[in-house]
């Protein structure tokens, strides 16, 4: 085992202590909120996941489980989230945030952000933002690790994204849809089939340089991706379509990814918006839009799926400059 000195050690603790205090975890209420440290702790892995098991829950908070049953009840009053009765296990629930709590960790987010952003310019150069950022990842997952004994030396290596046409894309993502979006669609032919078509359609124009497509390929098969097509909208605007990945994916920072290679591509091709379209319900995925600057622009009913379902669009802008 690596011997490492006293002086070290001593470093990275007082750092520690620095973090807690600077982002207010010695104050009764925290982020600028009348939320308590484990409430907000709450609603955000709730904006990361999308939805979580009572029990899922407990695990990434380290609370006990009747800590975690208070905690899901008062932030239920206050109309911040809901929760399920699961139907395999009658002494679980599956909770997710609502309306009121996804403005909730918008307001959340706003405030991590900016305490991050203004604290990097003062680091007087000695280490990069990206390096920063890998070195706490580490460290994070790190304690993790020593607490719950799971990877002893070293955390699974992060999905690799791919670039381009995967083998078998189409149907690997046609049937992923109607997989994860069944619940809220209905399950049946016809929400798979339009997006099979559309793919069809979009795939031989991949290669034009303003599309692109990101995956991640697990055993033979796609499991996770996202696209853009920069040519069917006109106007130098930017289609985002796609964006789905597996739920043994989620969690894992990887939907971040995705995305920021799709922003990348973007920026690098000027365009000057894009657009996006989904089912109102995809809570996960409308919160990562949101902290990347997308904004809900349209809402409407429609049953073109054979279920009347509550669609949105969504519009990032380039920033003017």
């Amino acid at each position: 085992m690596q011997t490492i000195s006293a002086e070290v050690i001593s470093t990275i603790r007082s750092a520690a202590r620095v973090l807690v205090r600077e982002h207010g975890y010695m104050e009764r209420t925290l982020a600028g909120t009348d939320l308590s440290p484990s409430a907000v702790h709450t609603i955000v892995e709730l904006g990361e996941s999308g939805s979580l098991t009572s029990k899922d829950l407990a695990d990434r908070l380290n609370l006990e489980k009747s800590t975690i049953s208070r905690l899901v009840q008062a932030l239920e009053k206050r109309g911040e989230i809901t929760s399920e009765r699961l139907e395999t296990d009658g002494r679980s629930f599956r909770i997710t945030l609502t309306e009121q709590g996804r403005k909730t960790l918008a307001v959340l987010a706003a405030y991590g952000e900016n305490k991050v952003s203004g604290a990097l310019p003062h680091m007087g150069g000695q280490s990069s933002p990206e390096g920063v950022a890998r070195a706490l990842d580490a460290f994070a997952t790190a304690l993790t690790v020593s607490r719950t004994g799971n990877g002893t030396h070293a955390a699974p290596a992060a999905p690799e994204i791919v670039e381009g046409y995967q083998t078998g894309m189409i149907g690997d993502l046609s049937g992923l849809h109607g997989r994860t979006h069944g619940p809220i669609v209905g399950f049946g032919p016809a929400f798979e089939s339009v997006v099979a078509a559309a793919m069809a359609e979009f795939m031989p124009r991949l290669s034009n340089p303003v599309n692109n497509s990101w995956s991640v390929v697990e055993n033979g098969r796609v499991v996770a991706s996202i696209t853009i097509d920069g040519e069917d909208l006109g106007n130098n605007i930017a289609h985002l379509r796609w964006f789905i990945m597996e739920e043994h994916l989620r969690g894992l920072g990887l939907g971040r990814r995705l995305l920021e290679k799709a922003l990348d591509h973007c920026e690098r091709h000027g365009f000057v918006e894009i657009h996006l379209w989904t089912l109102k319900g995809l809570d996960a995925a409308r919160a990562l839009y949101e902290r990347n600057g997308f904004e809900l622009a349209d809402e409407y009913q429609g049953d073109q799926w054979g279920k009347m379902v509550m669609e949105q669009k969504f519009v990032r802008r380039r920033a003017a400059g």
